[in-house]
């Protein structure tokens, strides 16, 4: 495994070839439908929206970590489907990802965070904007960065 930190690539879903979206949408799979035991919808349509960012890593074997940054229209950005695969874990990837959106995302930016995740959004100055809910059961906050 190497040590330096892969270059963050950037594109929506007609920029990117068949394979890599497909490579990009198997990562979330494993992660949110298959590790986590959540059988879900998790193409929800947002996907091949014109202003929808893919944002990932990639260590030429496939996507090792990566997020959505959806365009929510005149209420700012959404980030979403933040995700790292399990061999991937522990190197930050995550969080550069998440900078890297938050250079491009337009003010204010939301998310909704798996509970526990909480203290690791707010470093990135996201603040709980609501009650707590139960998705797919999971308990999540909604969080917000002005």
């Amino acid at each position: 495994m190497s040590t330096a930190t892969p270059a963050v690539r950037t594109a929506g879903a007609g920029e990117v070839d068949a394979a890599t979206l497909y490579r990009l949408l198997a990562l979330r799979v494993a992660v949110f439908v298959v590790e986590q035991a959540c059988p879900y919808p998790e193409l929800d349509g947002r996907d091949l929206e014109p202003a929808t960012r893919h944002v990932w890593v990639d260590e030429g074997d496939g996507p090792i970590a990566y997020l959505r940054l959806l365009d929510e229209g005149g209420q700012g950005s959404r980030i979403g489907r933040v995700c790292t695969a399990a061999q991937a874990r522990g190197r930050g990837l995550a969080a550069g990802l998440i900078e890297h959106a938050l250079a491009r995302s337009r003010p204010p930016t939301r998310l909704s965070a798996q509970a526990h995740l909480e203290a690791y959004y707010a470093r990135f100055g996201f603040v709980v904007s609501g009650p707590g809910f139960l998705e797919d059961g999971i308990p999540h906050v909604p969080m917000l960065r002005a």
